[in-house]
């Protein structure tokens, strides 16, 4: 399948992998920030806190979009094993909160202080959106984000890409085959690693390829650790709904547990990408790549929902 390269991975320490088969909140009313931010309210009914044994250090992360559907995944399972700051338009109870357009930089810029890992989940996510939106959030937004990290001294960056950024090739054979769900059609077929050529499925798709691009950019000038995450189908029902998802579902606990990989991976992985799908039989994403790298293989899988 033709298209662009996908960025080199070349600076972490691994060889090539070996393909395998396969509501809004209510409360108080915010109170200004500085630089056009506004601070959310932190109530006493809940907190990200963790609690760390005597002298270890508690990651400070700070996740844009945390009240969207994965970032309240990681809420509720790593929300007491690291301290949590949300970067977000809307308020986000319980925890330190900054409240701010990803457009902005100025206005988000004072939210990056004294964090160690940045998660960057927020984004104007699928085809359904506007241009304007798509442009804004994801390409000037990401930009945005990855520029703060840099100027706050953050040493890594998780960003949240797509699987979008390969699905075109779900137009043709085999993959066609495999997401339509006639699996006795399919003849010799492979799984595209990371390294495969790029085909969006529209423009969500192209603006994270931009993103993993930039990301590039920020870890070879920058020496920062910027790792890319072509996720998967993740729903709020946790289950798949459709006969592609039997091939690109991503359970919650999965996602969970591929944020907390990178975010413990060690310094020398500087830059890569990994996809993000459960253990499906059906997948038509390498997972061996996050394997090898991280050590992460996912739990669930969707055939067990037939």
């Amino acid at each position: 399948m033709r298209g662009a390269r996908s960025p080199s991975t070349s600076t972490t320490s691994t060889t090539s992998p070996r393909p395998a088969r396969g509501s809004r909140v209510t409360g108080p009313r915010p109170t200004r920030s500085i630089a056009g931010a506004r601070r959310c309210p932190t109530t006493s009914g809940s907190t990200a806190r963790s609690r760390p044994s005597p002298g270890v250090a508690v990651r400070r992360l700070l996740v844009t979009g945390l009240s969207g559907l994965i970032g309240g995944a990681l809420r509720k399972h790593l929300g007491d094993r690291y301290t949590l700051r949300a970067l977000n338009r809307r308020p986000v109870d319980g925890v330190e909160c900054h409240q701010a357009d990803l457009g902005d930089l100025g206005a988000i810029q004072s939210a990056f202080k004294d964090v160690d890992t940045v998660v960057h989940l927020g984004a104007a996510a699928g085809d359904r959106q506007t241009p304007e939106d798509l442009l804004r959030s994801n390409v000037m937004g990401t930009y945005n984000v990855f520029e703060a990290a840099k100027r706050a001294g953050v040493k890594r960056v998780i960003f949240a890409s797509s699987g979008a950024t390969v699905s075109g090739a779900e137009r043709e054979p085999p993959l066609s085959h495999i997401v339509n769900g006639r699996y006795d059609e399919l003849g010799s077929w492979s799984p595209l690693t990371h390294e495969a050529p790029l085909r969006p499925g529209g423009l969500y798709g192209a603006t994270k390829i931009w993103g993993e691009a930039l990301a590039r950019v920020y870890a070879d000038s920058h020496g920062m650790s910027m790792i890319c995450l072509r996720i998967g189908r993740v729903r709020a029902e946790d289950r798949p709904m459709a006969p592609r998802e039997f091939s690109v579902w991503c359970s919650q606990r999965d996602i969970v547990r591929m944020l907390e990989a990178c975010i413990e991976a060690p310094p020398s992985v500087r830059f890569d990408v990994f996809y993000v799908v459960s253990a499906n039989r059906w997948s038509y994403r390498d997972l061996e790549h996050a394997r090898a790298v991280l050590g992460w293989t996912p739990v669930d899988r969707a055939e067990d929902f037939r």
